[in-house]
């Protein structure tokens, strides 16, 4: 059983779980948030075990960060939208593991009874197929939302990252989580650190 949930991404100098947004949102039992090794710079990504999600978070943990943020809707580690919004209020989006997403978005024919054994007919191959071509003819223009949204975050990306990001939303991982990290990569954010351990109490002797 894979990930699903939200993956997100911002900078903040404080524990990003302390924003406003994840009040009494995804707060849970134990486990159901986890956050992945900072990355320099302040920049974090917090995990959430499902939870409930709106649009309008964006835009509050941008207010409350004052930087670009941007999360990935993750559905059993093999499909992601990532969607992502700069302080300018500009978005993209983008999905990960396109061929997943295609299956996933292919529209089912009004007359079929059964949809699993839809999917194992030629007809979904071909309809499968033309879904996963308008994605991929999507990718030069969700690349370029991205990169924009990186500059804006400070990360300006050369012209010969541009292709490797293309190459990375035309990729394929087995679990799409470390897709998402490969995107943040490429888009120039400095690479994740081990954080230091906590110091220790001094008045524990130890």
């Amino acid at each position: 059983m894979g990930f699903s949930g939200h993956l997100v991404f911002a900078r903040s100098e404080r524990p990003l779980l302390e924003a406003p947004t994840f009040d009494g949102v995804f707060r849970g039992p134990a486990g159901t948030v986890h956050a992945w090794w900072p990355r320099p710079g302040g920049w974090q990504t917090l995990q959430f075990v499902h939870g409930r999600w709106s649009d309008d978070f964006l835009s509050t943990l941008v207010e409350w960060t004052g930087a670009p943020v941007c999360v990935a809707d993750v559905s059993d580690s093999s499909i992601a939208l990532v969607t992502g919004l700069g302080t300018d209020g500009r978005r993209w989006q983008a999905w990960l593991n396109l061929d997943s997403a295609a299956a996933l978005l292919v529209e089912e024919p009004e007359d079929v009874d059964d949809t699993i054994l839809w999917t194992d007919t030629p007809e979904f191959d071909e309809a499968m197929g033309r879904k996963l071509a308008e994605l991929r003819a999507e990718v030069p223009a969700d690349a370029e939302g991205a990169v924009a949204w990186a500059a804006a975050a400070g990360m300006p990306v050369t012209a010969a990252r541009r292709s490797r990001i293309e190459e990375t939303l035309c990729s394929r991982e087995t679990f799409v989580e470390d897709l998402f990290d490969t995107l943040l990569d490429e888009l120039g954010f400095p690479g994740a650190t081990e954080p230091s351990p906590e110091p220790e109490d001094a008045a524990s002797g130890h």
